[in-house]
């Protein structure tokens, strides 16, 4: 299962999923860091098969008119700590892995 965490946020999330036995990058990792496009984040993403991981709307438009990234996760937990998101991905991986059909 693989994924591409969006600058918004945290690397931590990367490091949760891998210790979590998932295959995660954070955009900071990638050649432009973060200040990598959304374009240039969802042609890498597709063409290594990764969902990205994002809070950015733009993400979800792009996902529904050009179907790019082809696979996405939004979060949409409004204002939360780092914290509390980390916690939340933890406790439901499961069950977002098998809502993703990445079981």
């Amino acid at each position: 299962m693989r994924f591409l965490v969006d600058a918004q946020l945290p690397a931590k999330l990367a490091t949760l999923l891998n210790v979590s036995g998932q295959d995660a990058i954070h955009s900071a990792q990638l050649p432009e860091g973060n200040r990598t496009t959304d374009a240039a984040l969802a042609e890498f993403a597709d063409s290594e098969e990764r969902v990205v991981i994002t809070k950015d709307r733009d993400f979800r438009d792009s996902h529904f008119l050009r179907s790019s990234p082809r696979r996405l996760l939004v979060v949409s937990t409004g204002n939360v700590t780092n914290r509390a998101l980390l916690a939340l991905f933890n406790d439901h991986l499961g069950t977002i892995v098998e809502a993703l059909g990445l079981a």
